[in-house]
């Protein structure tokens, strides 16, 4: 079975063959094949392209493939001849002995596919590096998503008896109980918060959902800069809408409690200047890596985190925000560019194992009236995708500024904040208070004299 050395593309007769012959024996072998998502387009020859394509229409029907059975099939459609005739068929059942070694056959010829199909890239991408009416970058991302797509075409998915999971869940479990800490996934800082989610779990689409202006960036940077900062947990942070200056501005001027404004215009006293300083040496050799890269693109997007995941072991990644995120294919209508975004992040999440904090803004529907599901902008798959979604919502202005009236001690830069609970898979749903200090855009738990 050795592989020819010319430059026929790569493909092994004899294991195709056995692939064939061992549906041919064995029903069970069938089932195997199936389970390795093996494809018609995955064998080289023509003839057993076809002879499996009866197989697979014989088992659409419920009927076992034996050698009567597919020729009868391919006589139905029409394509016997081009399988090589009854002789071909009957003579696939003589090649190996039994359907036992089904999986290393079929494995194998996907194998091979694969080697072909990375030749096609190849061959591609010579022909698109010649093509000078397209962008170098343009020809990378298209080559980048080429190389994804074969790869996510051949992930093997299998199944485990809940038996071994269940060993698994329960070590879990006795881990969380010894060691009486609540907290299961990455906490945010905020109490009330961790309470309720256990902290940001793996694997998680997170959603945080607001109108403009109304802190999603703050709140983000507040969580981030309490994991990476404070924790040492490494964490990526994808800044799509502001420059890494600026976002390390506002990082300063949030841990520091130094006012954003007197950071651009430098009027600076000793005492500001001083707190800046030790912040700066507390952010220092923190894990936070900012990806600043505006016109981001998803592929681009993926392509970085996965990076950042091998190289810098990252444990968890924001995103701001979802809706200047770009798609391959600018003819598709913005809902269903946003659709796929939103599907691919989630995969992203599972992928990787580590939660995916997306920004998102609301429709206007949302601009003063308490926030739902319902209000998520350009598609409704953010919500059926997301495994947790919390909105930012804040009282219309008038009535902040009665309450601010009869409520004297509250200072007019402190913005009380609902940040909502909408959705979550695995818990309650609620709201925690939060108050917005808007000069240093940074938010804390409502403080008691103002609640």
């Amino acid at each position: 079975m050795a592989q020819s050395r010319d430059k026929t593309p790569p493909h092994d007769d004899e294991l195709e063959r056995a692939t064939l012959g061992s549906m041919l024996q064995d029903a069970e072998a069938v089932d195997a094949a199936i389970q390795q998502h093996l494809a018609a387009g995955d064998f080289y020859a023509r003839a057993n392209q076809r002879i499996y394509e009866a197989v697979l229409s014989l088992d659409e029907k419920g009927l076992r493939a034996d050698i009567q059975t597919v020729v009868q099939e391919l006589k139905q459609l029409g394509k016997l001849e081009e399988a090589g005739g009854a002789a071909y068929v009957s003579s696939l059942t003589t090649v190996i002995p039994s359907g036992a070694n089904i999986d290393y056959y079929a494995q194998s010829v996907r194998n091979y596919s694969l080697r072909r199909a990375l030749l096609k890239v190849a061959f591609e991408i010579g022909v698109k590096v010649y093509d000078e009416s397209k962008e170098s970058r343009e020809v990378l991302e298209e080559v980048q998503q080429s190389i994804f797509d074969l790869s996510d075409s051949r992930q093997v998915f299998s199944f485990r008896k809940i038996g071994e999971v269940l060993q698994e869940t329960i070590d879990i479990i006795d881990k969380v109980y010894k060691s009486k800490q609540p907290l299961t996934g990455i906490p945010t800082g905020f109490e009330k918060l961790d309470q309720m989610t256990s902290g940001f779990q793996p694997s998680d689409f997170i959603v945080i959902g607001a109108r403009p202006s109304v802190g999603k960036t703050a709140l983000a940077l507040n969580i981030a800069s309490y994991i990476a900062c404070t924790r040492k947990v490494p964490l990526a942070f994808f800044s799509l809408e502001m420059s890494e200056i600026a976002l390390t501005q506002r990082l300063i001027s949030s841990e520091a409690t130094v006012e954003g404004n007197k950071l651009r215009s430098g009027f600076l006293t000793p005492g500001d200047f001083k707190k800046i300083l030790d912040v700066a040496g507390k952010m220092y050799e923190a894990p936070f890596y900012i990806v600043d890269m505006p016109n981001m693109k998803l592929l681009d997007l993926r392509s970085q985190a996965r990076k950042l995941r091998a190289q810098q072991q990252i444990e968890i990644v924001f995103v701001d925000y979802l809706g200047l995120i770009g798609h391959e294919n600018n003819s598709l209508p913005r809902y269903e560019q946003i659709s796929e975004i939103s599907r691919s992040l989630k995969s992203l999440a599972r992928e990787l194992s580590i939660p995916v904090v997306v920004l998102c803004q609301l429709n206007r529907e949302a601009q003063w009236e308490t926030p739902s599901l319902a209000n998520l902008r350009d598609s409704g798959s953010i919500e059926q995708d997301a495994d947790l979604v919390l909105f930012l919502h804040r009282e219309a202005k008038k009535k902040r500024d009665k309450e601010k009236e009869e409520e004297e001690q509250i200072p007019s830069d402190v913005i009380p904040t609902d940040l909502i609970v909408a959705k979550q898979r695995n818990g309650p749903v609620g709201n925690v208070k939060l108050e917005l200090q808007s000069k240093f855009a940074r938010f804390f738990p409502l403080s008691r004299e103002h609640s």
